[in-house]
């Protein structure tokens, strides 16, 4: 079957967002441009590591390449995702690239599949493979991203102040008072 490519060059909106309770939250890449949403599914790891990859890219073109990036991020979206949701994919591996004649950063969400990623098909305009989500997006609009991901990753749930693991409705089995059930402090 035929790899389909969702790709959008300086889309009006390039996201990260969740849907669901903490705890039971499912995260999402949202795309948005000339009049359609692509939104595919990931875990709260690579939301993160998206980030920091993306953060280390930029800093890694101005150090590098000495390009004169702009430092400020793009307007602030606090906006949710836009509705409905629905998932194109779930993303099993991602790339990220630098385009130095467009001055743009260019990442891709590729469908996990059966079979480990194969590292060819990430970022190559290939005719069999997975499906995949791809962006061209502003040095400005990638710093908003990166904002934006860590305040969604760290809007779950709050951490247990004895040992820091994460507290569920019920609170959770905690490791400093012996196993016992913590229960989660009152708001």
């Amino acid at each position: 079957m035929p790899r389909q490519v969702y790709f959008f060059d300086r889309p009006d909106r390039f996201v990260t967002g969740t849907v669901g309770e903490p705890g039971d939250r499912t995260f999402y890449l949202q795309a948005s441009g000339e009049g359609r949403t692509v939104s595919v599914a990931l875990e709260k790891v690579q939301v993160s590591m998206l980030a920091d990859r993306l953060e280390e890219l930029l800093e890694e073109v101005i150090r590098q390449l000495s390009e004169e990036l702009p430092t400020e991020t793009g307007p602030t979206d606090a906006d949710p995702l836009d509705s409905p949701v629905e998932e194109e994919f779930r993303v099993g591996a991602m790339g990220l690239a630098w385009d130095g004649e467009a001055r743009l950063v260019v990442i891709e969400a590729q469908a996990a599949g059966e079979q480990p990623a194969d590292e060819a098909t990430i970022l190559a305009d290939v005719e069999d493979g997975p499906d995949a989500l791809r962006v061209r997006i502003s040095a400005e609009t990638a710093r908003a991203f990166i904002e934006r991901a860590r305040r969604v990753v760290s809007a779950g749930r709050p951490p247990c102040p004895l040992c820091g693991g994460t507290l569920d409705r019920a609170g959770h089995i905690c490791p400093r008072q012996n196993g016992y059930r913590r229960a989660k402090p009152d708001p």
